[in-house]
């Protein structure tokens, strides 16, 4: 059992089972969303409880996707394809260790000119 929150706390969520890895996506939507590049794990909907719910705040970026935030505090919790069965959680909002490592990056072709990825994970540029 995972278990995560926004900065506030208004709004929390648990995953059951093993985290997979996550990737971590230099897109511009991404980055301007976050802040940074953003981190996340892809979760099936049938393992990821969510509390809280009234205060969280979707705003549908795309046809495709929307992304979730808490109302109060505004972090950034959420990536979700409406039309998939799954949510991206981002990792940084996990309270208890995480027991996984980032697999990749991905559309490292927008990301950002003010750092360099030095990890040696794959690089995707989509």
């Amino acid at each position: 059992m995972h278990r995560g929150s926004c900065l506030c706390g208004a709004v929390t969520f648990q995953v059951t089972g093993d985290l997979p890895q996550p990737s971590a996506c230099h897109c511009v939507a991404c980055r301007k969303h976050s802040g940074h590049f953003e981190a996340s794990v892809d979760i099936p909907a049938d393992t990821l409880t969510i509390s809280g719910e009234a205060h969280v705040r979707w705003y549908q970026s795309s046809e495709k996707v929307r992304r979730g935030f808490c109302d109060i505090c505004g972090s950034t919790l959420f990536w979700d394809p409406v039309f998939r069965d799954w949510t991206a959680v981002a990792m940084g909002a996990f309270d208890t260790p995480a027991q996984t490592k980032l697999a990749m990056h991905i559309f490292v072709s927008e990301k950002g000119d003010y750092y360099d990825i030095a990890d040696g994970l794959p690089q995707n540029d989509r």
